[in-house]
């Protein structure tokens, strides 16, 4: 069964660390395929994180437009690791895989192995976000 896999979090929660994991470990065992589609890969640039603030519009309907792609090819998983701190930051992605026949997993990820975010998100921000973090649905 296709299967889409929403990994929601903080920054350094290992959204991205669980994500490769379950890549690695699905793309092993079935010898298929699947996809991450993260917003952050938007802001990587010969291996480096670059992240502007005036363009995070643009990065996430950029990964909803390879998230959309790769739903449309039928790849087996695809796994969507973004902060997605209130509903309507990851709904859409949820619902156009479950009309296009996936089974989907809205997972949170919490940092209970208290890892620094490898991006540098000032803990500041950090904490807004956890202000704003919902898990109601």
């Amino acid at each position: 069964m296709k299967t889409c896999i929403i990994l929601r979090g903080l920054p350094g929660s290992g959204k991205t660390t669980i994500a490769r994991y379950l890549e690695s470990v699905f793309d092993f065992s079935q010898i298929r395929k699947s996809s991450i589609c993260c917003t952050d890969d938007y802001f990587m640039f010969g291996g480096e994180y670059c992240f502007d603030a005036t363009k995070l519009a643009r990065a996430h309907e950029w990964n909803f437009d390879n998230f959309c792609a790769r739903i449309n090819y039928g790849t087996p998983l695809v796994i969507v690791p973004n902060t997605s701190t209130r509903r309507k930051e990851f709904i859409h992605y949820k619902e156009y895989a479950e009309k296009h026949g996936y089974r989907v997993f809205v997972l949170t990820v919490e940092n209970y192995h208290n890892s620094a975010n490898v991006h540098g998100v000032p803990e500041t921000t950090v904490e807004k976000m956890r202000n704003r973090f919902s898990i109601k649905l």
